[in-house]
């Protein structure tokens, strides 16, 4: 499932807070970056328990809400989806994109050439 810029803001917040959030502290969490009112926060939490990317824990008062995906797995499928959209599925083209764009320190190179070295076989 492809998420939305809104629905990962929520799920941001939701994935920082172990023990999940109460509305409450939801709007607080998500109030710097968006200015969200209560009840839109609701309304995302609500439509997102219904896709199953937020689990609404009703037996406490008040609700607790948490996330109901994992964060390593959205963040898979949004890297699978992007290599496969722009880089026709190849990961070279890709990390060679953004090594054309994007200066890198004497320590990530270090960290690329083991990572390279390292898969090899």
């Amino acid at each position: 499932m492809k998420l939305s810029d809104k629905e990962w803001q929520v799920l941001e917040a939701l994935w920082q807070a172990e023990d999940g959030l109460s509305l409450g502290q939801t709007v607080e969490a998500l109030r710097p970056a968006t200015l969200w009112s209560r009840n839109t926060v609701l309304t995302y939490l609500t439509r997102m328990e219904a896709k199953g990317l937020v689990v609404i824990d009703k037996a406490v008062v008040p609700h607790r809400y948490r996330a109901g995906v994992d964060r390593e797995a959205c963040a898979a499928q949004e890297r699978r989806g992007l290599l496969d959209r722009v880089y026709q599925g190849s990961a070279g083209k890709l990390v060679a994109a953004f090594l054309k764009e994007e200066k890198l320190t004497a320590q990530e190179r270090e960290e690329l050439r083991k990572l390279l070295d390292d898969m090899e076989v």
